[in-house]
């Protein structure tokens, strides 16, 4: 036995760091999936659930393994492969991501998402974090000298393990994804179990070249996956980076400045460079204030939850003489990005808060409120039910309107979107939709006052400017009251990420259509072909 293990200090700080590396994984893990699959629920009980497995099974190798064979070589041995695995991550797992997501794009049909996110974390995380869930148990065992004070040590391990877990919950959240990104995170604590077990190598005789061949790896990993990369293909992105809440990239084109949070589906915010209007749902929610008698009223007050880089608030302000605009946005990172890169003025007064949570504090009314909110792809649970629309309600003027941006339009009985319209509608009395050209997203408008079409129509002839009056008629044109289902959800009920996800598998199933019929007749050598 190397005379390192005779101090136990360093058995428990193996353990330590242990605990403490395995939350620092699963974080990251989330992190890694998120610009690919989101960070729903259902992704992180996937993630949770992959990383238990990995965890029992662990202990249950980890005890049999050390009364078999009670070498501690082999356990360190096993922490340097789990420390080479996660250095190798931050290089390699976004390249698997991508393959298993094409693999599942042709051969699943239903919960494409939900496969394709339970099979990266099982072929990325499921391993590493085996190897180190045999830490315990064999550490007990190297620990354990008699069996009078063995229940102390059994105790004092577990405590050592909570502690470092706790730790490594908070310092990734905290400190490094922020600072410094998912890469360098997982390369941290990598390098820490790297650390232990080269002191445990090199700290008697033995042999040594599986422990620096383990360093050559790390070092080289450390050299190529540095990088919170996540859309590695893309070379014209202006800024990519994270926050405590979100990926964040910042693309230009000739034609557009745009905030992505996601690398795989969506756009979170657009600016034009050569025009006023985006084409976009931004467009059709600009009906909203003539609902409320923009063209007849001074004075006007607009709040949007969501603000992201502020696209409505900001054509909103160009097109609506004095309208005041207020913003809330729960990631000030973005709201940092609006200021760099989308022309957000710094005037215009965005608080750092939780939509709800900011009606909830404010007793100020809106003319207009716009709920643009989403995580990744899924609206937030409690910014999605009757109590939330309830609120919204009640910091309404009279005659005020509340426009609703719903992102994906499912086709399905029991949709997201018939969800969140009968929602509405148990609130609402006057729930009108347009569906947006060229997009998958519809517009919601609901009001107290019956009359606000009539009072758009009304408006609309007053509009001066004439490229903005053809677009409010075609809104207007294409706007059809909603009759109201059964589909309620509530504080306590509100499944978004499932039901986003459903929507997401006929949206992603309509696309791929063409090529799998391609795959399904001349293979893959067809559908590169024809890319």
């Amino acid at each position: 036995m190397r005379p390192i293990l005779k101090n136990k200090l360093y058995l428990y700080l193996t353990e330590f760091f242990a605990g403490m590396s395995v939350m620092a994984v699963e974080l990251g893990a989330s992190r890694l999936l998120a610009p690919y699959f989101s960070s729903s629920q259902i992704v992180w009980t996937i993630i949770i659930g992959t990383i238990m497995i990995a965890m029992a099974l662990g202990n249950l190798y980890g005890g049999r393994a050390a009364d078999k064979d009670p070498n501690p070589d082999r356990l360190y041995r096993r922490i340097l492969i789990a420390a080479v695995w996660i250095a190798l991550i931050p290089a390699l797992g976004k390249v698997l991501i991508l393959g298993i997501s094409a693999l599942f794009i042709f051969t699943v049909n239903e919960n494409y998402l939900i496969w394709a996110a339970f099979a990266a974390c099982m072929l990325i995380f499921v391993f590493p974090l085996f190897l180190l869930g045999t830490m315990t148990p064999s550490l007990a065992k190297y620990t354990m000298e008699n069996l009078d004070d063995n229940a102390r040590i059994v105790g004092t391990l577990g405590a050592a393990n909570t502690i470092g877990s706790i730790i490594g919950t908070f310092v990734p959240t905290f400190v490094t994804i922020p600072a410094v990104g998912t890469s360098i995170t997982f390369l941290i604590f990598a390098g820490i179990l790297l650390a232990l077990a080269l002191l445990y190598f090199f700290s008697g005789k033995g042999k040594k070249g599986g422990a620096l061949l383990a360093l050559i790896v790390f070092l080289a990993s450390c050299a190529f996956g540095w990088r919170s990369n996540f859309a590695f293909w893309k070379s014209d992105l202006v800024y990519e980076g994270e926050s405590i809440y979100n990926y964040l990239q910042v693309e230009e084109t000739e034609d557009d400045v745009i905030l992505s949070t996601n690398v795989l589906f969506g756009v979170q915010s657009i600016l034009p460079k050569n025009t006023r209007f985006t084409g976009m749902y931004y467009d059709y929610a600009m009906a909203a204030p003539y609902m409320a008698g923009a063209a007849e009223k001074e004075g006007l007050r607009l709040l949007v939850l969501g603000m992201g880089s502020g696209t409505y608030g900001s054509q909103c302000a160009q097109s609506i003489p004095g309208i005041t605009v207020e913003g809330v946005e729960i990631d000030g990172k973005i709201t940092a990005l609006a200021r760099q890169y989308f022309a957000m003025p710094e005037d215009l007064p965005v608080a750092t808060y939780d939509g709800r949570a900011f009606l909830n504090a404010v007793d100020r009314q809106y003319d207009v409120i716009m709920v643009d909110a989403y995580q990744d792809i899924t609206i937030p649970f409690q910014m999605a039910s009757v109590e939330f629309f309830t609120l919204v309600r009640e910091h309404l003027s009279d005659d005020g309107v509340m426009v609703v941006n719903m992102n994906m339009r499912g086709q399905s009985e029991g949709n997201i979107n018939q969800y969140l319209a009968d929602t509405i509608s148990a609130v609402f009395p006057a729930v009108w939709t347009v569906d947006v050209a060229r997009n998958t997203n519809r517009e919601l408008f609901a009001s107290r006052n019956t009359d606000m079409i009539e009072r758009l129509r009304d408006n609309i002839a007053l509009v001066e400017d004439d490229s903005l009056r053809e677009l409010l008629q075609r809104v207007s044109a294409g706007l059809a009251q909603y009759e109201a289902g059964g589909y309620v959800m509530t504080d306590d009920r509100a499944p978004v990420e499932l039901l986003s996800m459903q929507v997401i598998d006929e949206l992603i199933r309509d696309e791929v259509a063409y090529y799998k019929d391609i795959y399904e007749q001349h293979g893959i050598e067809g559908v590169i072909g024809s890319l």
